[in-house]
């Protein structure tokens, strides 16, 4: 396996020279993280477009169900990071050195080329897939604030629907963004994104409280097993962010403390997700949207904050973009910057994204399928083949449980889901 091999490759050299998968906006340096900097870097890697799904989903299993899941995936996710923390560390011990820092070091020096594979495949499926579901909420939402009314249903501009002129007209913007080799000077954009996300939140969770005292539903607490590998998939998505975690682990000044920083970081985003769910659930009843926005209204208030949310996702597409330009590149161009497949890249999301015609079957999709298998299944297979001669049985039995189960779900949720977005189309 990857991980003997570089066992032995490390008895001549001092240094474990594995191909490098560097992430740009937490490039290595000088200065270490302290536990609040990381505690702000962890949230801001979790917490995305996934938020605003919840409510529609627990509409769909039931707002008690819709929790315990919630809460069960964080738990598990929190888990599975925590696995790949402890699998760089045991490896980094026994060679000497530090020289994994992120996710597909970790696969090649476990697995050697195909564990790197594995991981690269995964990264750019669901690093792609969040850019699609960008590209449906940014074209679904504007025109939701400019063209759709109660006298005008189906509206059309120059004779197309208004999803397909807005994403057709992000298409050379994102060109010129996905283009530009360092995202460095973007760097201050996707902090402005993340304040904007928080800020939209809020004020949405506010209106969800005012709906909730002024009107009545009938309100689900169990949607049935039907409805359980699809609330899974959005619950997977929404906490996906387990391609940060050893960068950041490896910038922590006190290491010792990354696993309570980053659990309390689950708890708190839990937490957050739970509430945003249930209170927009609580507001709307069966009337929940799949883009919990687009049930504030068309006042100035909620066009502001649908807006902020859009200008959020349009600059965060190319920051997202960037782990599937890496791969790419590393694997076709030598590492050397290309254009043509940047361009290819979106071209590929762009029509993918007027494909899809609900914004909450998309992130189940993506969710069930290459994020489950990325934010569990990879994790417990690395940790199993790092820790094989030192678990003990019931250690095995966790991490073969988690990938059994995870690969059940996974193609179960993927065939589900499936079922969801072409009976939609249908």
């Amino acid at each position: 396996m990857g991980f003997e091999k570089n066992n032995k490759a490390s008895s001549s050299s001092h240094v474990l020279q594995i191909p490098r998968e560097d992430t740009p906006l937490l490039a290595k340096n000088q200065h270490l993280s302290s536990p609040s900097k990381t505690f702000a870097n962890v949230f801001i890697a979790i917490v995305g477009a996934g938020v605003l799904g919840l409510p529609y989903t627990f509409k769909r299993t039931g707002w008690i169900m819709g929790a315990i899941m919630l809460f069960s995936v964080a738990f598990l996710t929190y888990h599975c990071m925590m696995l790949l923390v402890f699998s760089r560390r045991k490896i980094e011990s026994h060679l000497k050195t530090s020289e994994i820092s992120s996710f597909g070091d970790l696969g090649f020096a476990v697995c050697g080329p195909i564990g790197r594979f594995a991981v690269d495949a995964m990264i750019v499926l669901s690093q792609a897939g969040f850019c699609i579901s960008y590209m449906i909420f940014i074209a679904n939402t504007l025109a939701y604030c400019f063209n759709y009314s109660k006298s005008n249903p189906s509206p059309k501009i120059l004779g197309f629907p208004p999803k397909t002129v807005y994403i057709w007209s992000c298409f050379p913007f994102q060109l010129g963004l996905n283009s530009i080799p360092s995202l460095t000077l973007l760097a201050p954009l996707s902090i402005f994104a993340d304040v904007v996300e928080l800020g939209a939140m809020g004020v949405v969770m506010v209106e969800d409280v005012m709906v909730y005292l002024k009107s009545s539903h009938i309100l689900e607490a169990f949607g049935g097993f039907s409805v359980f590998f699809y609330g899974l998939g959005v619950a997977v998505y929404a906490f996906e962010g387990v391609g940060m975690v050893l960068p950041l682990e490896a910038e922590m000044k006190n290491k010792a403390k990354f696993g309570k920083i980053l659990g309390l970081s689950m708890a708190l985003i839990s937490l957050m997700y739970g509430a945003f769910g249930v209170l927009g659930y609580f507001a709307f009843g069966e009337e929940t949207k799949d883009i919990i926005t687009t049930n504030l209204g068309q006042g100035w208030l909620s066009s502001l904050v649908q807006i902020g949310l859009c200008i959020n996702l349009f600059f965060t597409f190319p920051l997202m973009m960037n782990p599937v330009y890496e791969v790419m590149e590393r694997r076709f161009c030598e590492g050397r910057y290309c254009l043509w497949i940047r361009w290819i890249v979106v071209l590929v999301v762009t029509i993918v994204a007027l494909l899809v015609p609900n914004f909450a079957d998309f992130l189940s999709l993506v969710g069930s399928s290459v994020c489950i298998i990325l934010g569990f299944v990879l994790p417990a297979l690395f940790h199993l083949i790092v820790f094989k001669d030192e678990l003990r049985w019931h250690g095995l039995a966790c991490d073969g449980a988690i990938i059994v189960m995870a690969t059940v779900f996974s193609v179960y949720g993927t065939f589900s889901s499936m079922l969801e977005i072409f009976g939609a189309k249908a």
